[in-house]
Formats: structure tokens, sequence, C-alpha cells
């Protein structure tokens, strides 16, 4: 017998995780924190190449979720990635994209 992929008593909170990382501006700052570890909102606007409204809308958004911490410095705030599951989660999804485009591209006639 197969087990629920999704069990029904966390449905939606699980919608609510994969909508969270279906925005590629999202899918951008983690991959700079995943990088760095830890990153300012300055250093994530210039790294992300956004304005600091939206930077600031997005890792607020994964801060509420329980994907981000963060921590104040001074006038400066401070995100790393503390949900160990979102590099787990981005490399399984990225993997089979990529197989499955280097198998178009292998069997795609010449």
């Amino acid at each position: 017998m197969a087990t629920e992929l999704v069990p029904e008593t966390i449905l939606h909170q699980a919608a609510a995780r994969f909508r969270l990382l279906s925005e590629p501006v999202r899918l951008t700052l983690l991959n700079h924190l995943n990088v760095t570890g830890e990153m300012s909102v300055q250093e994530l606007v210039e790294a992300a190449g956004q304005r600091q409204s939206n930077v600031s809308k997005h890792l607020g958004q994964m801060a509420e979720a329980g994907i981000l911490g963060r921590r104040r410095e001074g006038q400066h705030v401070f995100y790393r990635v503390i949900d160990p599951t979102i590099a787990a989660l981005c490399l399984l999804v990225c993997g089979q994209i990529r197989a499955s485009s280097e198998e178009t591209l292998t069997s795609a006639p010449v």
C-alpha cells in the first residue's frame, strides 16, 4: 500500500509552502543565502538585482513561514535559511528537471 504524499491533515500547509517556493525571486534569494549562509537585506538586494521593497517583502514572507531566520544588528537585518528541508527539496526537484532535460537532449533526433 502506498503512503500518502500529502496527508489530509497538512494539505493546506503543504500547498502554502509550495506556493511560497513558486516565486523565482524567492528562489534566487534562497540560492544566495544557501551559498553564503547569511546576508543582510542590502547584500541580497544587490545580489538579486531587485528593489529593496521587493526583496524585503519576499524575505518577510519566507521568515513568517519558518524558512528563514533573521537577526538585527544595529540598523541592518541579516537573513539565513533555517528550514533544513529547503535545500534537499530544491536539489531533488532541480535534479529531476536536469535529468529530464538531458534525457530530452540525448533522445532528440539529430
